[in-house]
């Protein structure tokens, strides 16, 4: 890596439409992606969903043919796939508890406030409570692009996949899971991306930013 500044990594980076299957990932630039994703802040610190790690090409191939047949996916050497908890349960909330009781010692306050979590989550319908989690998963995948810029790694975040299909295919449905997003990790391949060359397009503060 260079002594690049963020805005640097962040001008550099963009959504890959092809890599270079000959190169793959290093296995400790995916570890800091990867540490980078667990140490996401999340609501209430529950971080309600996991990371599977998909570097088997099988496996990968499978997830192509439901996600529209995105080349990146077969090209990259990994896919990280976001899932979220299917629905927020007591024993979810409890284990977070109790991880903090364990390293940080027990907090009144903090049990407290976790048992009030319960009462509020618990009585909603799972599908709000899954809603919940995924924007949760969101801000994990916004950690990854900038930790995957920061390493000099190309990504392509997806949505554009049919999620009940890759949960089949990593049997997430068993593990309380649904996937939310797609992240293949590779190299761009500088001769065959017709997007590398081209200007990145941002709107202008002006346009964006307000201040009040």
């Amino acid at each position: 890596m260079t002594n690049k500044s963020l805005l640097d990594h962040l001008n550099w980076r963009y959504a890959t439409k092809k890599m270079d299957p000959a190169k793959a990932v290093p296995q400790e630039k995916v570890d800091a992606i990867i540490e980078a994703i667990r140490m996401t802040p999340t609501s209430s610190g529950t971080q309600p969903f996991e990371l599977i790690v998909v570097s088997d090409p099988d496996v990968r191939a499978k997830i192509s043919e439901v996600a529209w047949g995105q080349q990146q996916i077969n090209d990259g050497s990994h896919l990280l796939v976001f899932a979220a908890w299917d629905n927020y349960t007591a024993d979810r909330i409890d284990a977070v508890t109790n991880q903090l009781n364990d390293e940080r010692g027990e907090i009144p306050m903090a049990t407290e406030y976790f048992e009030n979590l319960k009462s509020n989550y618990l009585p909603r319908p799972a599908e709000v409570n899954y809603a919940h989690a995924a924007r949760q998963a969101y801000i994990a995948l916004g950690v990854a692009l900038v930790a995957a810029a920061e390493q000099e790694v190309d990504s392509t975040p997806m949505e554009g996949f049919e999620p009940e299909k890759v949960d089949d295919i990593l049997n997430l449905k068993e593990r309380g899971l649904r996937s939310v997003l797609l992240l293949p990790l590779g190299y761009r391949d500088n001769e065959g991306d017709w997007l590398l060359p081209m200007k990145k397009v941002r709107k202008s503060r002006e346009t964006l930013v307000s201040q009040v």
